[in-house]
């Protein structure tokens, strides 16, 4: 048992030592982006935020089903949380991830295996020592550690480390992966609502254009009109029907891209109609808060920091290649000549064989080793850097469509009933002979394209504070019901 007692002492040894680290000290890189948004856009959006009289929560922590207000949009979002095949990648990557952390943290630990052996071999008198040959027989049991390192560097916790810290960016991968999907599943809706609206205007606008040509037909047949006017009336009848075919069209684009999001064919019950509610679909208006509310605000940036934590983990494996590496070797159990004297008293059998590795040369690989390890460091460090500016980009970006966006809706919506006016106007005045024909086809066409442009401008303001919400790190929420969610609770367990 004397054996079983050094190796016990010595994992203990080594795992008192296991402290030791050559890892550099982990510092967060300083915001690379301003400490606040632009004074204007900022200044915009909280005072449309506090504009209700009591503050806005923050888009991280108001979950997607209190954001978007619309039944069938919140159906349809929950329908692609379950079935998106993006969102089931992410979410083996974790399960692939927290295998192979658990694979390297197995290092950390002696590995005991038992075994069983058994031999029998003929030696001829002229080759046997002191010239006695014949039939030997040899059979063992017993446990034995293999190779197992003292960490006294910390070069396998390091490993081990850096694989928990990939684990823990698989997981915030998950998270930007879901905010993504429910976002654009936002968008989709939000633009098959416009769709619906455009093919509802351009039906209206082509039968309408359809009566006033078979009137021009009608006058010209009696002299009452001209070949131009004729030809204006059925080139204004070809822009509508061309307007009706690419709305059937976008709508149709539109619908097959929402049936990718959700992962299956989207219920008849789900789908938009012209009159589904435009405004009341999502929440008005978020506050922008700081950018440094970002760093926990969004996953993508918690993800890029772990891996650039895990980086500088590898630093420490990759300086402890230059020490001493020491590993232990053992086994304890019992042998006989006989099977069934196996287990007697008498046949006990041990090995103890400690060993000591000290690079001398090796060609430059353990320097060019930690050479890589510091580049990948300095590499995630700008490529954590420039997640954060990215960040900031995008929501300046939205804090800018929302600056703007409101009051040029109010512009176009105002713009639609001047052209509408002028509109019935120039048909009185055709009607009475007061105005050419010439005149009233240009009402009808500017009258057109201004309630075309308003229906686009609503989709553009819609979509602007699909994105804030987005960009601040909002649409991320557990899953409570169904086997994924058994999932996630699994994959949420650490070691």
């Amino acid at each position: 048992m004397n054996v079983i007692k050094h190796l016990g002492a010595a994992s203990l040894l080594a795992t008192l030592l296991a402290g030791c680290s050559l890892a550099p000290t982990y510092e967060r890189p300083a915001l690379p982006v301003q400490t606040q948004w632009p004074a204007d856009l900022a200044a915009s959006a909280n005072a449309n935020a506090n504009a209700g009289g009591s503050e806005a929560p923050s888009a991280a922590s108001l979950p997607w089903q209190q954001f978007f207000r619309d039944p069938s949009l919140r159906q349809l979002i929950s329908l692609a949380l379950d079935h998106n095949r993006d969102l089931r990648v992410a979410a083996l990557n974790i399960e692939r991830a927290r295998s192979l952390y658990q694979v390297q943290s197995a290092d950390r630990l002696p590995t005991l295996n038992l075994g069983v052996s058994g031999a029998r071999q003929e030696t001829p008198n002229t080759v046997a020592p002191a010239g006695k040959g014949g039939l030997t027989t040899a059979y063992s049991v017993g446990l034995g550690v293999t190779a197992f390192e003292l960490d006294l560097f910390g070069r396998v916790r390091n490993l081990s480390g850096a694989a928990l810290e990939r684990f823990s960016a698989t997981e915030q991968a998950r998270k930007t992966t879901q905010i993504s999907v429910v976002a654009q599943v936002a968008y989709t809706y939000e633009a098959l609502v416009a769709d619906e609206r455009l093919l509802a205007l351009a039906r209206q606008t082509l039968d309408s254009r359809t009566a006033s040509h078979q009137r021009q037909v009608s006058l010209r047949e009696m002299g009452a009109s001209s070949d131009y006017d004729l030809r204006q009336s059925d080139s204004l009848l070809e822009a509508a029907r061309i307007a009706l075919l690419q709305a059937q069209r976008q709508r149709a684009l539109d619908q097959n891209a929402l049936a990718l999001l959700i992962g299956q064919p989207i219920p008849a019950s789900l789908l938009p109609a012209a009159d589904t509610d435009w405004n009341g679909s999502v929440i008005a208006e978020l506050p922008a808060g700081l950018p440094s509310d970002l760093l926990t605000g969004r996953p993508d940036i918690a993800q890029q920091e772990a891996l650039l934590r895990a980086a500088n983990a590898n630093i420490g494996a990759a300086r402890a290649a230059f020490f001493p590496r020491i590993s232990l070797t053992g086994s304890f159990g019992s042998a006989s000549d006989a099977l069934n004297g196996l287990f007697e008293s008498g046949g006990r059998a041990w090995s103890f064989l400690p060993s000591i590795t000290l690079p001398i040369f090796d060609g430059g690989r353990n320097r060019a080793n930690l050479g890589v390890a510091q580049a990948d460091r300095d590499i995630a460090v700008a490529q954590y850097e420039k997640t954060i500016q990215v960040a900031f980009r995008e929501v300046a970006d939205a804090l800018a469509g929302q600056a703007t966006l409101g009051a040029e809706l109010r512009a176009v919506q105002a713009q639609e009933r001047a052209e509408q006016q002028r509109h019935d106007l120039a048909r009185l005045r055709y009607d009475s002979g007061e105005a050419s024909y010439l005149d009233y086809l240009d009402a009808q066409r500017a009258w057109f394209a201004s309630q075309q442009q308003t229906i686009r401008t609503g989709l553009a303001e819609v979509q602007n504070r699909i994105a804030l919400y987005k960009s601040l790190g909002g649409g991320w929420q557990e899953q409570r019901s169904g086997s994924a969610a058994t999932t996630d609770r699994r994959l949420a367990r650490k070691d």
